[in-house]
C-alpha cells in the first residue's frame, strides 16, 4: 500500500486557479482585511504578504500597489520602496526564523514561472541547510512545518514593531 501525504490546503489552489477574477495583488489590499489576506506590512508604494501557497515557511511576496507586469512602469521611488520592503523582509525573517540563506526573485512572464502574470511581485523565500530533501525533487511536494496562521502571527509581531502598526 503506497504512503499518502495529505495536503488539503492545496485543493483551494487547484480549485481557484482558473476562477480568479481581477488581480489578487490589487483586490486584496483594497479590501483592508490584512489578516484575512495575510498582508503583513504596507508602505507608500508597496506591501508585504505571505504566499498562501508557499515553497517554505515564511515565503513572502512584496508587491507594488500599482498594477503592472513591467518593471519599467514603476518609477524610481516605487522601485526603491519595493527593494526596501524586500530588505526589511529578509531582516524580519532572519530575526524570527534564522534561515541559512534566501532565494529572492521576480518571475517575469508565464514561461518564467509567473503565477500572476499581470502584476509584478518579488518573492522572498527563506532557506535552511538540508531543506531541499527528496520531496521536491521526485514529486514536486514541499513540506511546510508550520501553519500559515502561526507564521502570520509570528511575523506580524515583528512587522508591527518596524512598520508601526
Amino acid at each position: 500500500m503506497p504512503e499518502r501525504l495529505w495536503a488539503p490546503w492545496r485543493l483551494e489552489y487547484i480549485e481557484s486557479a482558473d476562477k480568479a477574477t481581477g488581480c489578487i495583488f490589487c483586490t486584496k489590499p483594497a479590501e483592508n482585511c490584512d489578516e484575512e489576506h495575510l498582508i503583513l506590512c504596507r508602505s507608500a508604494h508597496s506591501y508585504i504578504l505571505l504566499n498562501k501557497f508557499p515553497y517554505s515557511n515564511g515565503h513572502l511576496m512584496v508587491a507594488p500597489f500599482k498594477h503592472s507586469a513591467d518593471m519599467n512602469d514603476l518609477d524610481d521611488a516605487e522601485m526603491l520602496d519595493i527593494q526596501q520592503m524586500v530588505r526589511m523582509s529578509v531582516n524580519v525573517l532572519k530575526g524570527v526564523y534564522n534561515p541559512d540563506g534566501f532565494n529572492l526573485g521576480v518571475n517575469l512572464g508565464r514561461v518564467a514561472g509567473a503565477g500572476v502574470e499581470g502584476h509584478i511581485h518579488w518573492h522572498v523565500v527563506p532557506r535552511w541547510s538540508g531543506d531541499t530533501n527528496f520531496m521536491p525533487v521526485i514529486s514536486d511536494i514541499r513540506v511546510i512545518p508550520d501553519s500559515l496562521e502561526a507564521t502570520y502571527k509570528r511575523l506580524k509581531e515583528q512587522y508591527e514593531v518596524i512598520c508601526g502598526r
